[in-house]
């Protein structure tokens, strides 16, 4: 039986990256849509100024995560275990 990804959270780091990642997404569309609103642009220079760097530092630090660790993370994350085939994944 398999653990539902729901089930498990995410740590400071992936929550702060997901959280980002959505964020960026959604303004980035948003100036796609509307490229001269005000209120995007407001919501971005906030981004930038006041969450980015500690985005980018999170993002550092999955970054140098050992492979074997990011794979066994995205498997508790999906809630089943990846196998290899032939040495790879």
């Amino acid at each position: 039986m398999t653990t539902p990804a729901a089930a498990t959270s995410l740590d400071a780091d992936e929550e702060r990256v997901t959280r980002a990642q959505r964020l960026l997404v959604h303004l980035g569309a948003a100036l796609v849509a509307r490229p001269f609103d005000p209120g995007t642009h407001e919501r971005l220079r906030a981004f930038l100024d006041e969450d980015a760097d500690a985005v980018l530092a999170s993002l550092a630090a999955l970054r140098r995560r050992p492979e074997a660790e990011l794979r066994n993370r995205i498997a508790e994350l999906a809630g089943h275990t990846l196998r290899s085939v032939g040495g790879t994944a």
